[in-house]
């Protein structure tokens, strides 16, 4: 199993691609499965992260960059919410993609910053990758197992109540 950063860095190198793949995309029936992929991997990302991952860096983690990574997921989570029930023929629906995109590169910049990123304060600080990384797998592939059987959840937003830094 790959250690805690790798499988996140993974997931983060397989939603760029499916963003690019929704670019280049023709059709609107491919842009919809696209953009529900994107959603399912983000839903799933965020999910491992918030239930696993964050509350494992706490301590070792600065608290504003913690606090930041909810508030970012949060905003992504709007959109994703809002590109699930929707489709190609919304009027909004590309812009919404394309606006998610630049959210989760972002982000993904803030989690995997070489000097003062979440992965490299963690890594820095003690955090054991190797362990989490196997609680991350078993928890994404439940995750992935569920969407395939029930399709897109319902996207919850965190409350501060659900924060624990």
């Amino acid at each position: 199993m790959p250690d805690a950063i790798t499988l996140l860095k993974e997931d983060h190198r397989r939603v760029e691609d499916l963003f690019a793949d929704f670019k280049k995309a023709k059709g609107d029936g491919r842009k919809q499965k696209l953009a529900e992929q994107i959603c399912a991997e983000l839903i799933v990302h965020s999910q491992i992260e918030e239930e696993i991952f964050y509350p494992a860096c706490e301590g070792a983690v600065d608290e504003a960059d913690i606090k930041e990574a909810y508030v970012e997921h949060d905003g992504a989570k709007v959109l994703i919410a809002e590109i699930a029930t929707g489709g190609p023929d919304d009027d909004y629906y590309e812009a919404k993609v394309k606006v998610l995109q630049e959210q989760i590169e972002h982000h993904v910049k803030e989690e995997e910053g070489r000097l003062n990123g979440i992965f490299s304060q963690a890594r820095r600080h003690g955090v054991d990758m190797d362990a989490l990384g196997d609680e991350l797998a078993a928890r994404r592939s439940e995750l992935m197992a569920g969407i395939e059987k029930n399709g897109l959840p319902q996207v919850k937003l965190t409350t501060m109540d659900d924060v624990k830094v």
